[in-house]
């Protein structure tokens, strides 16, 4: 009905109109993708129409955007480091490429936090992040340019990585779907930083969208000859699946406490699913979830099978360059001399704390391992978990600071390896998204897909911003 190029003008002209309210996209390709809709427009104006175009480019056309931690050939690919506020990448990686073959359209980069280890999306090379639904709201992270793009309708694709929840926080806080896919499918060349050691099987790579439907079809792309591994071609029955649901970690004291309207919007799930398809939820209380943010932390921090020990984020910031002393850098940051933000200053110190207790972690290592078994008999080849996303609605800016351990909602899910789908479920009362994570067992990633698609139609999905 209508032309690539009128597809690719109207979300140019979307993002020139919201970008300088949100700045989610860093830098922009305008030219290069309204050249690449005009191709696409010759190629069908040339071919038959039996011509099995569909098999060949799933998504031609499509307009993307990409985290700018991934490699987009002549973008920039800073992660916001300033000291690679010159690196313009020279490639693409393995899942933009694949995007790019299947025919899809970069619109541009977006933003994310420094070194993609933060849940704000602010750096000192492009600045802060806003959420569409408030601007005195943070965007989630570090995939948070991407979740404010999405939610403000500016891209129909967004390409995120994970290792603590990068996919889906920001997800959540700009009600947009996004999924995490099980470990080891979705391959992760090309984005800085890369996972080294024993974190190569936390961190995952994966989609991000406006609509349910749209997350298998570039899941299956991004993932090429690995989408094997899963079982999307299986029909999922809803009402065989077994159910499950947790409030709430059980009481972390380093996480805030679940926020009433998130338990009422879970609550309101639980009801329909009961109801609609008449399964009944089983309500559990998994005591070892309580440890969330310290088993995250102590797996990450461990070495892997090889002894190799993980890579330290204090080396990452110097990225090659002189050592980075966080001590140092905190002082300077007090007098506005530093170049890094004070979240990451934050996290050299902790690092350097972790390494001071290492009998301590080696039990929270083994605790991870066993509730890793623990869930997967729980969940098994038919089970669902309903799990918080966040236990905050999206904070103003700055304030992750003060509960900066929030995140282990998410990130307990990268160190068991599972698949996870966050879901909007409409806003809150003061506008703001609400939503939960599916959670299933390894290799199970088509059983959250298909709760994602059915709850989007029961609860209505992504709601334009401004609506309220």
């Amino acid at each position: 009905q209508v032309t690539c190029v009128e597809v690719v003008e109207a979300y140019v002209g979307r993002i020139k109109e919201v970008n300088p309210l949100i700045n989610a996209v860093v830098k922009d390709r305008f030219e290069e993708a309204l050249q690449e809709a005009r191709q696409v427009d010759k190629l069908l104006s040339e071919v038959p129409a039996d011509d099995h175009l569909e098999e060949k480019f799933p998504l031609l056309g499509v307009p993307i955007t990409v985290k700018e931690a991934f490699s987009l050939h002549g973008m920039p690919n800073t992660s916001g480091l300033v000291n690679r506020r010159n690196v313009v990448a020279t490639s693409d990686a393995t899942v933009v490429s694949r995007l790019k073959q299947a025919g899809a359209i970069p619109l541009g980069v977006t933003n994310c936090s420094e070194l993609c280890m933060w849940y704000e999306s602010s750096n000192r090379v492009y600045g802060r992040t806003n959420n569409p639904y408030d601007l005195q709201r943070i965007v989630g992270g570090s995939s948070g340019g991407e979740g404010g793009v999405l939610a403000a309708a500016c891209s129909v694709i967004g390409v995120g990585s994970d290792i603590g929840g990068s996919i889906r926080m920001p997800a959540f806080f700009n009600g947009v779907f996004g999924h995490k896919p099980t470990t080891g499918v979705v391959p992760n060349d090309g984005q800085f930083p890369n996972a080294q050691g024993v974190r190569t099987s936390f961190l995952c790579t994966g989609p991000m969208c406006r609509y349910a439907e749209d997350l298998e079809p570039v899941l299956r792309v991004m993932a090429g000859p690995g989408i094997n591994k899963l079982k999307l071609n299986e029909k999922v029955s809803l009402e065989k699946i077994k159910f499950h649901c947790m409030d709430h970690d059980g009481g972390s004291v380093f996480v805030s406490p679940v926020d009433k309207e998130i338990l009422q919007a879970q609550k309101k799930v639980v009801e329909h699913l009961e109801s609609e398809l008449g399964v009944q939820v089983q309500h559990v209380a998994i005591h070892k979830m309580k440890y969330s943010f310290q088993i995250w932390s102590a797996m990450m921090s461990s070495a892997d099978i090889d002894g190799q020990e993980a890579q330290l984020f204090t080396d990452l910031l110097g990225d090659h360059g002189k050592p980075v002393w966080p001590l140092w850098e905190l002082m300077k940051w007090l007098v506005g001399m530093s170049s890094h933000t004070l979240p990451a200053i934050a996290l050299g110190l902790t690092e350097k704390l972790m390494k001071l207790n290492p009998g301590g972690n080696a039990k929270l290592v083994s605790m991870g391992k066993s509730l890793k078994e623990e869930m997967e008999a729980l969940l098994g080849p038919d089970g669902v978990l309903l799990y918080p996303s966040h236990p905050t609605i999206a904070p103003k800016h700055h304030y992750p600071i003060c509960m900066p351990f929030n995140f282990a909602y998410t990130a307990i899910f990268n160190v068991l390896g599972f698949p996870v789908t966050q879901c909007p479920l409409g806003l809150s009362s003061e506008g703001l998204p609400l939503g939960i994570q599916l959670v299933a067992a390894s290799y199970n990633d088509h059983l959250t897909l298909a709760v994602a698609r059915y709850l989007e139609k029961a609860f209505g999905g992504w709601v334009v911003p401004g609506k309220v």
